[in-house]
């Protein structure tokens, strides 16, 4: 009898190699390039509503969250100049080249519509740069998904579909989050609202991951990236459900925000390291490919 084969790699060396990313400065970059999407959208629909104190307020989270996110991302490249280099050519098939152009425009877009609202200088070009900003806003917010599910990390390409619904929901409920906190309670309700939407969307979009993908949702579920989705399905569900009673007490408020960002923070954190663990386990390569191909889990 032939033993039964085991999920070995070939002398030692592993199938894929694993991401080297590092934290904390990729887990933040893709929270604050969320945050900087989502509220760039916010500012332009509070500035289109006449919410000039929420308009204003997420201008600058847009811009200030988009800097720090680009200077983590920088220090992550290790040197300035390979982000530069990235900026040379546009190639349309490749979602780190176009994420380069989304985060360099939104940078400077948001840059000048909060320069703008701050200043009280060229408010035409402020508005423009703002209503710019709305439209990459969304695509800053979800190509980092597309950017990590289009690789061969079995985690992560298999969760393709979902991905980018969860970076969504977590970028509204972080940016919600900061501009509850940022704006008076009477004026925070559109932030509330995009806060509670954004949750349930990442609670839905973590019950996807975690139930449909099979065997290779295991790393989403084990481990320290288990203990940290865990970590940020309940503050997650916590702040969704205070965020509406938030514009009765600042308690409240704050309790709800603080519980909405740490539960994005730790789900950008637990997709890092659910990549790492299912790239450094063969089965979560070899498992999947044989059901691809035969149908079952055992070749015939």
């Amino acid at each position: 009898m032939v033993p039964e084969a085991e999920f070995r790699s070939y002398h030692g060396q592993p199938i894929l190699k694993r991401p080297v990313w590092h934290e904390p400065h990729m887990p933040l970059y893709l929270y604050l390039g969320g945050v900087s999407g989502a509220s760039s959208t916010l500012a332009a629909a509070a500035r289109a509503t006449g919410r000039h104190r929420l308009a204003l307020a997420t201008r600058i989270i847009a811009a200030l969250s988009g800097a720090a996110g680009s200077a983590l991302l920088v220090a992550e490249l290790g040197r300035p100049e390979r982000f530069l280099n990235m900026l040379r050519v546009i190639k349309p098939t490749s979602p780190m080249s176009l994420g380069s152009w989304i985060l360099a425009l939104q940078g400077g877009l948001t840059a000048a519509a909060a320069g703008s609202a701050v200043t009280g200088l060229l408010p035409a070009a402020g508005d423009l740069a703002g209503a710019a900003a709305a439209v990459t806003g969304p695509l800053m917010a979800t190509y980092t998904a597309v950017l990590v599910s289009d690789t061969a990390i079995p985690a992560w390409h298999e969760a393709r579909r979902e991905l980018p619904f969860l970076f969504a929901g977590s970028a509204l409920a972080g940016a919600g989050a900061l501009a509850m906190l940022t704006v008076p309670r009477p004026e925070a309700g559109p932030a509330r609202a995009i806060a509670t939407a954004g949750a349930a969307i990442e609670l839905a979009a973590e019950h996807a991951i975690t139930h449909r993908l099979g065997i290779v949702a295991e790393p989403y579920t084990t481990g320290s990236a288990g203990r940290l989705l865990r970590a940020a399905r309940l503050l997650a569900a916590a702040g969704g459900a205070l965020a509406p009673l938030a514009g009765r007490h600042r308690v409240l408020t704050a309790a709800s925000a603080l519980a909405l960002t740490a539960g994005a923070i730790c789900t950008r954190f637990a997709v890092l390291r659910a990549g790492r663990a299912s790239a450094a386990d063969p089965r979560y390569t070899v498992v999947p490919q044989r059901k691809r191909i035969y149908g079952t889990l055992e070749m015939p």
